[in-house]
């Protein structure tokens, strides 16, 4: 007996299940370009911003709704796939991303509708993942020889704040579905 091939009903329900909810592992904030991220065990998340502390708080975006690169976040399995394939260990501080989480797949975070968005709530913050954060060139330089290769496609994801708040160390990460018009709160701020 042959299964019947999925509807698009069927893959919008799929796209909104996860196995399980996710943690959040470590937060770095990126003070400026070209300066260490500093670790730290919490963080506040401003609506349409960014993080307090980050560098790209501090930068306004030309997009009246807000830079689509507020958050950026990275899986902590990731971390271990780019240092197996780099042969060396790698510090998550080193990928200069905000927040590392673990236990759910941030890139099926993104929804794959335009009408049914997805958000990812980690503690009282509410985030919308806008795409690949890939790697930029100095990851060369900052890990060797191979490491942009190493990270594209592992470099994690870019995300909006929809709704600010506190991150703290620990807190639940988990992907739900969102209103039509979630993307929009940001405008508002």
């Amino acid at each position: 007996m042959t299964t019947p091939p999925a509807t698009n009903s069927d893959l919008r329900m799929l796209t909104t299940q996860f196995a399980q909810n996710g943690r959040l592992d470590a937060i770095y904030l990126r003070p400026a370009r070209n300066v260490p991220c500093v670790q730290t065990t919490h963080a506040m998340a401003i609506a349409g911003q960014g993080l307090i502390g980050d560098r790209t708080l501090k930068t306004p975006s030309r997009n009246p709704l807000g830079s689509n690169r507020q958050v950026t976040l990275i899986q902590a399995e990731h971390i271990a796939v780019i240092a197996a394939f780099l042969n060396k260990p790698v510090d998550a501080a080193w990928l200069r991303r905000n927040l590392v989480v673990s236990g759910i797949n941030l890139l099926a975070a993104k929804s794959l509708f335009k009408d049914q968005p997805m958000q990812l709530c980690i503690g009282e913050v509410v985030l919308e993942i806008t795409g690949p954060c890939e790697p930029c060139s100095k990851m060369e330089a900052a890990l060797g020889k191979g490491a942009y290769n190493a990270i594209r496609g592992h470099g994690g994801v870019n995300a909006k704040v929809i709704v600010g708040g506190e991150l703290k160390l620990g807190d639940s990460v988990q992907c739900k579905v969102g209103s039509n018009n979630a993307s929009l709160q940001t405008a508002l701020f």
